[in-house]
């Protein structure tokens, strides 16, 4: 990445996907994101096949946008702290023809990747360059407060009628 492309909350990133034929007897087809790379200008906004010699083929998905707002700021630190940063691709297979998937959004935030998983949406993560690892960290520092935590007040303190299942203290 370069350091005008770090200095706003915004890349621009290249999906490289690859697909396996028949890995095994219950798959006709497995596919998996390789790589996260950073936009460049010969890379157009059309997808384009990179390399296939009949059971491995790689495709280059260029024209992705991954920026960062302040309502996910504590998924870029969950992200960040999970002792590997990470890229999450969501990606999908093509409605028509099984052998063909695409990419459909990349983003840093580990929240966002855990809603796309509960949407049952397949998400590859790949590891974050340091340099984009650091544009993050700094982002996140300027951007997240964690929530501070409240006291529960132990329950021998508690009047009996606030004792019960469903109290809560208030």
């Amino acid at each position: 990445m370069t350091s005008s492309a770090l200095q706003t909350h915004r890349l621009e990133v290249a999906v490289v996907m690859e697909r396996e034929r028949a890995p095994n007897v219950w798959e006709d087809w497995r596919f998996r994101v390789v790589e996260v790379v950073p936009q460049q200008p010969g890379f157009g906004q059309a997808a384009r096949l990179l390399v296939d010699d009949g059971r491995w083929a790689r495709w280059l998905h260029p024209g992705f946008v991954v920026e960062l707002f302040r309502d996910e700021a504590e998924g870029y630190h969950l992200n960040l702290s999970s002792g590997q940063p990470m890229w999450f691709v969501m990606w999908r297979l093509h409605a028509d023809d099984a052998s063909q998937a695409c990419p459909a959004a990349v983003s840093l935030s580990y929240n966002e990747a855990g809603r796309w998983l509960d949407a049952q949406e397949r998400v590859d993560g790949m590891p974050l360059p340091p340099e984009v690892a650091a544009w993050l960290q700094a982002y996140t520092d300027e951007h997240y407060r964690p929530e501070p935590k409240k006291r529960q007040r132990p329950v021998s303190f508690l009047g009996p009628s606030r004792r019960e299942p469903g109290a809560h203290d208030g």
